[in-house]
């Protein structure tokens, strides 16, 4: 679909690295205010590792068709989620999962999105 949005996950290693991401897993995306180095970061927790990431807003590691912290910023909530899609290396993409998607998510009752 042309209005699926992708994005790249980064600075794994200043968390837990790659290891506690699985294909599937809910990524919660929460707007931080308070990191001094980007005006526009977004934090990524997992429900069982907490803050585990930051969506890329370098074109360093911003990975080919997905979007910045930057393009995302104003297209999310102050929370909001999104679906592990492809894992490569140290490298996560994600998909911002649509309201409808997330209502789905919601209601099933094994979902991650329940956690916070």
């Amino acid at each position: 679909m042309d209005d699926e949005i992708y994005f790249t996950l980064t600075a794994l290693n200043m968390f837990h690295g790659v290891k506690p991401f699985r294909i599937g897993s809910i990524v919660k995306l929460v707007k931080d205010y308070e990191n001094t180095y980007d005006l526009e970061a977004i934090r990524a927790e997992l429900r069982y590792a907490g803050p585990s990431a930051y969506v890329a807003n370098s074109v360093k590691t911003v990975v080919k068709g997905t979007m910045s912290s930057g393009r995302l910023y104003d297209k999310i909530l102050e929370e909001d989620y999104g679906v592990v899609k492809f894992i490569f290396d140290n490298v996560v993409i994600c998909k911002l999962l649509t309201s409808e998607e997330l209502d789905a998510e919601k209601s099933n009752p094994e979902s991650d999105v329940n956690f916070i």
